[in-house]
């Protein structure tokens, strides 16, 4: 299955990120393409594709995201990063809707580094001045000698069944009516397996087993590792942490297969007709595990 932000084809050529005599000839070369970006928004041109421009001699930090065929493609560190969750950053979804799957690929994983440098500037452990280091793929302190790389943070998001139903929840940010599978990040000391079974009786009160992985997806926002699981409940009964959730319900199959057959746009201005929810969206890694599972089913 293909899914959203995965599979940007480029080569990262990691040979040139520690080599910063092939990463200045790269940025001097006339087919060299940098970003075009609005602050950390993507920028569409007429077929909704990425628009990229020639290196500027005004251009400050770049980072070498790799090679497309061999042109050289940098992003450039903006002013200020953006630590909000993806729920509060509406005005980019639409774009984000109209990238092709490679461009929107490309633009999720230099978002991420993007969003990172411009909030990292400075070393946690003196609190000096950091510069861009390894093409982008580090940050370096001249003070204290201090080395920083970009986090990636992993979350579990999960599919938990019981005798051919599913558990759903609505965050208490989602769209009304939008239900979609628990998810929590991991904690130190976990394993993948614990951190589901945590999450998913912390959420909802239901014990779970037998926990499999399905796949993973980058998330932007600012910089998640996704990771897709399913699980087995010992039973339906529920208590719902609504601190956490908005609801938390039991879907059967069929309920499932509705709501993912209607139109993607079913249900904006809250409604919700004939189907028992609406699905998460098609950039949403939960998408395609509900997909799976009526696969498997």
């Amino acid at each position: 299955m293909r899914i959203a932000f995965t599979g940007h084809g480029l080569d990262r050529a990691d040979h040139m990120r520690v080599d910063a005599a092939a990463l200045a000839v790269a940025r001097r070369q006339d087919d060299a393409r940098v970003l075009v970006l609005d602050g950390l928004q993507p920028v569409l041109d007429a077929a909704n594709a990425l628009v990229w421009r020639g290196v500027s001699a005004d251009d400050g930090e770049l980072i070498f995201l790799g090679l497309a065929g061999g042109t050289p493609l940098f992003a450039p560190v903006p002013p200020e990063g953006d630590d909000r969750p993806a729920y509060l950053q509406r005005p980019a979804w639409k774009e984000i809707s109209l990238l092709p799957a490679a461009d929107l690929a490309i633009y999720g994983g230099a978002r991420s580094l993007m969003d990172w440098h411009a909030r990292h500037r400075f070393c946690a452990r003196c609190g000096a001045p950091t510069h861009l280091a390894k093409g982008g793929w580090q940050r370096d302190c001249g003070t204290c000698q201090a080395m920083h790389f970009p986090r990636t943070d992993p979350v579990t998001i999960m599919l938990v069944e019981n005798d051919g139903a599913l558990l759903l929840g609505r965050g208490k940010n989602f769209p009304e009516h939008r239900y979609s599978a628990l998810a929590g990040f991991v904690e130190p000391g976990e394993s993948v397996e614990d951190a589901v079974a945590r999450e998913v009786l912390e959420e909802s009160g239901v014990r779970v087993h037998s926990v499999s992985y399905v796949a993973s997806q980058p998330w932007p926002f600012p910089s998640q590792l996704m990771i897709g699981c399913h699980a087995l409940a010992d039973s339906r009964d529920l208590v719902v942490d609504y601190s956490e959730l908005a609801d938390a319900r039991w879907f059967a199959r069929e309920e499932v297969a509705a709501a993912l057959a209607a139109p993607v746009d079913v249900g904006l201005g809250g409604e919700l007709g004939q189907l028992a929810f609406l699905p998460p969206p098609p950039t949403a890694i939960a998408r395609n595990l509900l997909e799976w599972w009526l696969e498997r089913q």
